[in-house]
């Protein structure tokens, strides 16, 4: 892989991890593009490379977070009884949260590799996560919690069951988490922190995974300097989109998004029918 072609897959990633327009369906349609899976071993290389660089979208989200995540944390062991019960709290959540999609991906990441890691499934799901989230945003609840210390194990539960159906490349991790969040009575910028807040330990988790599964495919076919110039892209940018994405999602809900899934959709269809005319 050449080093701008890693910069590009980086900067895609950053831009796409935190906005609900799936960031793996962005990285398998612009690696599609690029000409990197033309052979079986590329294509392995290059699916790992994807989640790999989500390392530095984890450590934007990391620092991004870091000072609520610290006072969090230091409430735990703290004598006040109401700090330490949101500290805990929040832990409980995000460990409620985090056990579905570790089951489910487990028992089902080498069918769901080999069958939708493709442009048409990403097209698909694209097109039906677009129309959801339009959907969705006219159903905004008048009583929705907006402070996560006020968020219950249900709520985070089903945040949890609704991250499973990220596991699908082009139906995106946040969209699924943000639309399970409000679905469970948080508002719109709540179930965004909570959304980023759990892909703390849930990107943490899958690229040690990776890295671990796949290190010598990379090794071999990505090489050193395009997985520093990868990650080094998507810590900048994605440290970038959350804060962006966070005053979008106030001021517009998740209507311009889904709108925007739905013409790439298109696009892609347009892709794919024109190459096989």
């Amino acid at each position: 892989m050449e080093w701008w072609q890693a910069l590009v897959l980086g900067i895609v990633e950053g831009l796409t991890e935190f906005v609900p327009v799936s960031s793996t369906g962005h990285l398998i349609l612009t690696s599609a593009w690029l000409g990197l899976d033309v052979t079986a071993d590329q294509k392995a290389a290059v699916d790992a490379f994807d989640i790999v660089i989500q390392a530095g979208a984890w450590l934007a989200c990391c620092l991004y977070y870091m000072r609520y995540i610290g006072k969090r944390l230091a409430g735990v062991f703290s004598d006040d009884v109401s700090e330490m019960v949101t500290g805990w709290r929040l832990i409980i959540n995000l460990m409620v949260a985090f056990v579905p999609v570790v089951i489910v991906g487990l028992l089902f990441r080498k069918a769901i590799k080999a069958v939708l890691f493709g442009p048409l499934p990403v097209a698909i799901a694209l097109a039906i996560g677009g129309v959801v989230m339009l959907f969705t945003d006219r159903l905004k609840r008048e009583d929705a919690i907006d402070n996560l210390d006020q968020m219950t194990m249900r709520q985070a539960m089903v945040v949890g069951l609704a991250q499973c159906f990220a596991l699908i490349p082009g139906t995106s991790r946040s969209m699924s988490t943000i639309i399970g969040g409000m679905a469970s009575g948080l508002s719109a910028r709540a179930a965004a922190d909570f959304s980023f807040l759990l892909a703390i330990p849930v990107l943490g988790s899958a690229t040690a995974y990776e890295l671990l599964k796949e290190w010598h495919v990379m090794s071999l076919h990505i090489g050193w300097q395009a997985m520093i110039v990868g990650l080094v892209a998507s810590f900048v940018v994605g440290w970038a989109s959350i804060s962006v994405f966070l005053r979008i999602i106030v001021a517009k809900g998740l209507s311009p998004f889904g709108v925007y899934r739905i013409l790439l959709a298109g696009l892609v269809w347009w892709t794919l029918l024109r190459g096989a005319a």
